[in-house]
């Protein structure tokens, strides 16, 4: 394994720390300020659409995609690095860079199962960044972390699909930039194979009997760089069969699929939190004192920052090689090392946080920083995309199946 960043990577992530340092940092406050004082606080506030611009005329846009075809073309080993930089201004710069969730995996589903015209009328604009979308799957009457319990029904009405069912949590549904939904549910809830029972279909926002009910808060937070997490529900919502995504029954194969990009691009940016996270901790170090010396002269606070130090860099090494892998044998040849920073991650960063807010006393749990926005963030990176329990469950299976 070989983790030297390549002529490309190394051009890509001086470019990008620039557009970080000169635009995106800079505009942090100023989109709190312009998102305070629009009409609708779902929208889009205009420095957001600026800092798209000027990512797309620098060539910083779709970085993502390893399809060349759509996107830029890069290796996972490649785009780690980048998307750890975006992660220090998680709720900015991957929206900047075309680059944000739910999107991501959504504009992945679409460029690869996606029929033609589907690429042409949602992918296509997408990429441009010309309209949001949004990822149904969670439902809130059912243990989400199951994806066979899913209970909304897509079923086959001659030329058309009719679809009802109640979802939560779903990402990015609360931008009225939002135009477009991929919604996953039963079209077989009998069938044999519980793996076989789900389908994905396409539903237009604008689609009648669609309604997006209300905003879901994260610990306080409404989310609103995200688009917001918002309750939809489906209401005899008809729309074509030619809407379909791929074939009847593989709606699981789908998800599964358009999952494992999207936990190591979590994970990416989940270090690059962290290391604002740290960045902040030693400003506060040696800028404040207490009982006599500067806190940073305080042993508890150098084990802090000692051991947030080596965390984090056990993570990048374990997210690289995770991207290699995947890079190199597939995502199936990489689910352990996948799993792994799934579970790892996550719950690393979150104490890594914790600890940079406690040294911030009052502030860090209070607007003028960001912490407590990043801790909530990481917290609920602990159950998107499947709880920790859940791939501790698989990975241990794996692992005992070696002794059976």
């Amino acid at each position: 394994m070989d983790f030297a960043f390549d002529a490309r990577t190394e051009e890509l992530r001086a470019k990008l720390l620039t557009f970080m340092d000169e635009h995106v940092h800079p505009a942090e406050a100023l989109a709190s300020e312009q998102r305070a004082a629009l009409a609708d606080p779902w929208d889009t506030p205009a420095v957001v659409e600026e800092l798209k611009a000027e990512a797309r005329k620098q060539g910083l846009w779709n970085l993502f995609l390893p399809d060349t075809e759509y996107g830029a073309g890069l290796t996972n080993l490649q785009y780690a690095p980048l998307a750890e930089i975006t992660g220090h201004s998680p709720h900015l710069a991957p929206t900047a860079l075309n680059c944000a969730a739910p999107d991501t995996g959504n504009m992945e589903v679409l460029a690869q199962f996606g029929s033609a015209e589907q690429k042409k009328q949602w992918l296509e604009p997408l990429l441009a960044g010309e309209i949001r979308s949004a990822f149904a799957m969670t439902e809130p009457e059912v243990a989400s972390s199951d994806a066979t319990n899913i209970r909304t029904r897509i079923e086959r009405d001659g030329d058309d699909y009719v679809v009802n069912g109640r979802k939560w949590y779903i990402s990015g549904a609360m931008n009225p930039d939002c135009k477009i939904f991929i919604v996953m549910g039963k079209t077989d809830p009998d069938g044999e194979d519980i793996r076989r029972q789900q389908s994905m279909i396409l539903v237009p926002r604008d689609t009648p009997g669609l309604e997006v009910r209300r905003a879901m808060q994260v610990y306080g937070y409404e989310d609103h760089s995200h688009g917001g997490h918002a309750e939809v529900s489906f209401d005899n919502v008809r729309v074509p069969a030619a809407n379909l995504v791929g074939e009847e029954g593989g709606g699981f194969a789908i998800a599964q699929a358009r999952l494992g990009p999207g936990r190591i691009h979590h994970c990416m940016r989940l270090i690059g939190m962290a290391e604002r996270a740290i960045e902040l901790m030693c400003r506060r170090a040696v800028s404040r004192t207490a009982f006599g010396r500067p806190i940073a002269q305080q042993g508890v606070v150098q084990n802090w920052i000692a051991d947030a130090r080596v965390t984090v860099e056990q993570l990048r090494l374990l997210v690289l090689k995770t991207a290699w892998l995947m890079d190199t044998v597939g995502n199936r040849g990489a689910h352990t090392e996948i799993q792994s920073i799934k579970i790892a991650t996550p719950r690393a960063v979150v104490d890594i946080i914790d600890r940079a807010v406690q040294l911030h006393g009052a502030g860090g749990v209070s607007q003028d920083f960001p912490l407590a926005e990043l801790w909530a963030s990481a917290r609920t990176l602990r159950l998107a995309d499947g709880p920790d329990e859940v791939h501790q469950r698989s990975l241990a299976r794996r692992e005992l199946k070696k002794y059976l």
